[in-house]
């Protein structure tokens, strides 16, 4: 029983541990810092998150007292380690609850849509092999590996005040295309084709684009073929904030016949409906226009960082669309994302939410840096908004 209680005080100690620096994570990767500075914080983090517990052990029998006192073998009081141990621990109530009030199975915040999913394995689809780099190639054939098995999710998203012209209108969102020169843009073409076939009325780009210059060649012969009766609309993100050159993206996509939307607010009309939609690309880029009496009542929002959601709800924005997030790139079942690059952790790593009067929509994205998706499929989303009171 004492062999058990010991293994059971040390893998809670263990678990709060990584899931404060896994917190710690989330929050720097959302601010808007130099390559310079966050690589050797992530790598610093790392370090910690695993050289401490190894330490901690080193010094101490892992019963419940010397976990809770730090009491080493020699008899002796290790303050700064009792300090961070009864700190550690108390995070379970601080930082694992609202974790675990928000995760999808509570439903806490979420917003209830019905959802079609249909699952399509691109790398089968295509007669053109996907993976162009070696690391590709390898990720490619890691088993669970989602970074071809396209999710197409035709989502009926019920929004508060939507004029009554809009019930039923369709918006394609795609985002995180991440060229990154490992995918072959083909998958990003393909993506662009059966969203097509749907007919959306607009088409919605909310960033990430771009993560090697020579890529920008890629963009308007894949862009190019959106279809969209209102036309296509796109901002940036964090990644293509690195790029040496962000207006080139910005004319390479403008040429493909996007609107650019970085920084800006429109007004366009949407079924006869005056509609407003703002581009938000902070904390990285251009930051959106104030609103006011002026603009039209119904307001749509595309961020690339849902972490825009206060902004959006304060300024009256009924519709936001975001990505960045990925959906954490993995999934644990039921409990959902854990990593997320968010301040709001993976709290809006994807799907659907309301803070009144804003309807969020979270995409997971299409590709990334990272060529590994665990119970995580990329996202073509296929909007449909209804009326909601």
């Amino acid at each position: 029983m004492d062999l058990i209680l010991k293994f059971v005080w040390a893998a809670l100690f263990l678990i709060a541990h990584l899931g404060l620096w896994v917190s710690i994570y989330n929050r720097i990767n959302a601010l808007n810092l130099p390559r310079r500075v966050t690589k050797p914080m992530m790598k610093f983090l790392l370090l910690v998150a695993i050289v401490l517990p190894i330490y901690i052990g080193s010094i101490l029998d892992a019963s419940p007292k010397s976990l809770l006192l730090l009491r080493s073998a020699s008899g002796g009081i290790h303050s700064t380690l009792q300090i961070y141990s009864l700190f550690v621990l108390s995070s379970y109530l601080w930082l694992g609850l609202p974790w675990l009030l928000t995760r999808p199975l509570f439903g806490l915040g979420w917003l209830s849509a019905e959802i079609q999913s249909e699952v399509k394995d691109l790398s089968q689809e295509l007669t053109v092999p996907l993976p162009l780099s070696e690391k590709c190639k390898w990720f490619a054939k890691v088993p669970l590996n989602q970074i071809f098995e396209l999710s197409v999710e035709k989502i009926e998203l019920p929004v508060k005040d939507l004029p009554d012209a809009l019930d039923g209108y369709r918006i394609a969102h795609l985002s995180d295309i991440h060229f990154t020169g490992d995918v072959a843009p083909d998958f990003t073409k393909h993506v662009i084709t059966i969203a097509n076939q749907w007919k959306p009325e607009l088409f919605a780009l909310t960033g990430d684009l771009i993560d090697k210059q020579s890529c920008i060649e890629w963009l308007k012969p894949v862009l190019q073929h959106a279809k969209a009766s209102d036309g296509s609309y796109f901002i940036l993100g964090n990644h293509d904030a690195r790029m040496p050159d962000t207006q080139a993206i910005r004319s390479e996509i403008s040429e493909a016949g996007w609107i650019d939307l970085g920084g800006n607010k429109i007004t366009v009309c949407l079924r006869g409906q005056d509609v407003t939609i703002v581009g938000d690309e902070s904390p990285w880029l251009k930051k959106p226009k104030e609103l006011d009496e002026r603009d039209q009542a119904f307001r749509i929002l595309l961020s690339h960082s849902p972490d825009r959601i206060r902004w959006a709800s304060k300024n009256q924005v009924q519709l936001m669309l975001a990505g960045h997030t990925h959906g954490g790139q993995g999934r644990l079942p039921l409990l959902g994302p854990v990593l997320s690059p968010s301040l709001y952790g993976s709290r809006y790593a994807s799907g659907q939410f309301f803070q009144s009067p804003t309807t969020l929509h979270v995409t997971r994205g299409l590709s990334g840096t990272r060529l590994l998706r665990i119970n995580c499929r990329p996202e073509l989303s296929l909007l449909t908004l209804r009326r909601s009171e």
